[in-house]
């Protein structure tokens, strides 16, 4: 599942009472901004695959009893909470793969050992007197109701605005440090039908707790002492948002000065502090230009460039009051999410299936790290 899946099923476990109907829509996402779009447009210039992840994607979900399927041209992820799999569905490939809850389990034991030993490797040989302290890590959650209002595809929202952080302060110096993510949401009163699948994500995260509780209890304790009173505050403060979130924008990021950030209703996106990256014609007159250069370039000077004078512009300011103040705040990436097409209608079983003549392939691993 993809990370903004992970974030929806949070939202999703509220106020849900089972009712074991079918339930659908559509969901169009597309990555809007963020630094991560330099680094696709350029990668989009030698890769179509690249290229195509900045077009929107829209997908149908589907929720029928204790299955959902989420569904669009390339690519299809089925979870069966009675069989406790996640089969994934490649429509290019005409492939599919299958992974148990308890095969992932088993994967994410195997990537924490892992990484313990890659860390202990790593690691300089030092006295425990001179070891640095680790940082004291905090996890913030905080949900604003505003006043603000907008009309989404024929609905009346109203906006409350999701702020996570996961805060380092370093206990030498102080300094904090901040990863982060700010969920503008615009939410709908409630839609008929749509608690189907709020009441799917409670179960899905009912199992998600039992299968993998015995992996993630230890790290996050290990982690933070007092994490479960994180996660009571984050229950706490997801419980004051009321309705269908029909559009979100969604900002990943860090910021330096232990601060949320901001959401897109209140403030553009900062700029960039990464270089520019070259377009498709600028690799390519570059390239050519050298060629051309290293060709002509022995014939008396012929073919290298001319130096131009100076422009007039003014002198750097090297005073304390000129210098370029250091960013507070950088923005991963943007992306925005919106549902529309609800329906209570009938949904024909055979969507939740394989389709004939797909060949089952390994199931990739997770990353250890």
């Amino acid at each position: 599942m993809s990370f903004r899946n992970w974030i929806a099923l949070g939202l999703c476990t509220l106020l849900a009472t089972p009712s074991f109907a079918d339930f659908r829509y559509d969901e169009t996402t597309q990555i809007t901004g963020g630094t991560v779009v330099g680094m696709m447009k350029f990668a989009g210039a030698f890769s179509k695959d690249a290229k195509k992840a900045m077009d929107p994607i829209t997908s149908t979900v589907l929720v029928q009893g204790n299955r959902m399927a989420r569904i669009n041209p390339d690519r299809t992820e089925i979870v069966d909470l009675d069989k406790e799999t996640i089969t994934t569905i490649d429509h290019k490939k005409k492939q599919y793969t299958v992974m148990t809850f308890e095969q992932m389990k088993q994967q994410l034991k195997e990537a924490q050992e892992k990484a313990k030993q890659e860390q202990a490797k790593a690691k300089p040989s030092q006295t425990q007197g001179n070891e640095a302290p680790p940082p004291k890590m905090d996890f913030k959650v905080n949900v604003r109701n505003t006043a603000a209002t907008k009309n989404v595809a024929g609905l009346q929202t109203k906006e409350s605005i999701l702020t996570m952080q996961l805060e380092a302060t370093d206990q030498k110096s102080g300094q904090t440090g901040s990863l982060a993510i700010t969920n503008d949401m615009w939410m709908a009163p409630e839609i008929p039908g749509y608690g189907e699948v709020r009441d799917f994500n409670q179960r899905f995260a009912r199992k998600m707790g039992m299968v993998f509780g015995d992996v993630f209890k230890p790290s996050m304790a290990a982690m933070q002492p007092g994490s479960a009173e994180g996660m009571a505050e984050m229950v706490k403060e997801m419980s004051k948002l009321k309705g269908v979130p029909v559009m979100q924008v969604m900002r990943m990021g860090s910021t330096a000065n232990g601060q949320p950030l901001p959401a897109a209703s209140e403030a553009p996106l900062p700029a960039s502090t990464g270089p520019a990256m070259p377009s498709a014609g600028d690799v390519a007159k570059q390239s050519a230009t050298s060629a051309l250069a290293s060709k002509l370039g022995g014939f008396g000077g012929f073919g290298k460039k001319k130096k131009e004078p100076p422009q007039d512009q003014p002198a750097p300011d090297q005073s304390p009051s000129g210098q370029t103040a250091a960013p507070t705040q950088s923005v991963l990436m943007e992306s925005s999410t919106q549902l529309a097409s609800f329906s209570s209608a009938p949904i024909d079983s055979s969507q939740f299936n394989v389709p004939a003549g797909y060949a089952q392939a390994a199931a990739e691993k997770l990353p250890s790290h």
